[in-house]
């Protein structure tokens, strides 16, 4: 199954950026530690190995794209999330594509709640 999900964040490309590929920022927004880095080919784990994945592509300020590992699958699960600024504000496009059916709910729900909500209250708060 698949999502799309847009949203806005009153912040440069550059710093959803830094709190998508960031680890320190990555642990200030989730609050757990993460293993990641903004290089293609790199093997990142998130939410202490519940979201597991590699970087395909990783264009800072503008865009990652992410396999994500969901155990035996025929389809890559693939996420691409774009960044676009507009004024003083960053337009984040999110698309993740065959998303297992026994978790869409429990994905979909953590993209809006727990990831780019969360991105945005810490962007926002300052």
């Amino acid at each position: 199954m698949d999502f799309e999900y847009k949203m806005e964040i009153t912040a440069d490309p550059e710093e959803v950026f830094a709190a998508l590929t960031n680890p320190f920022q990555i642990e200030l927004w989730s609050g757990y530690p993460a293993d990641m880095k903004a290089e293609e080919g790199y093997v990142f784990s998130l939410w202490e190995g519940d979201i597991t994945g590699v970087n395909l592509e990783v264009v800072p300020g503008k865009l990652l794209v992410q396999e994500w590992f969901f155990g035996e699958q025929e389809k890559q699960s693939i996420v691409r999330i774009t960044l676009k600024k507009e004024g003083a504000r960053t337009l984040v496009g999110l698309t993740h594509t065959h998303i297992p059916e026994d978790v869409y709910e429990e994905i979909t729900g953590g993209w809006k709640e727990y990831y780019l909500e969360a991105i945005k209250g810490m962007l926002e708060m300052y």
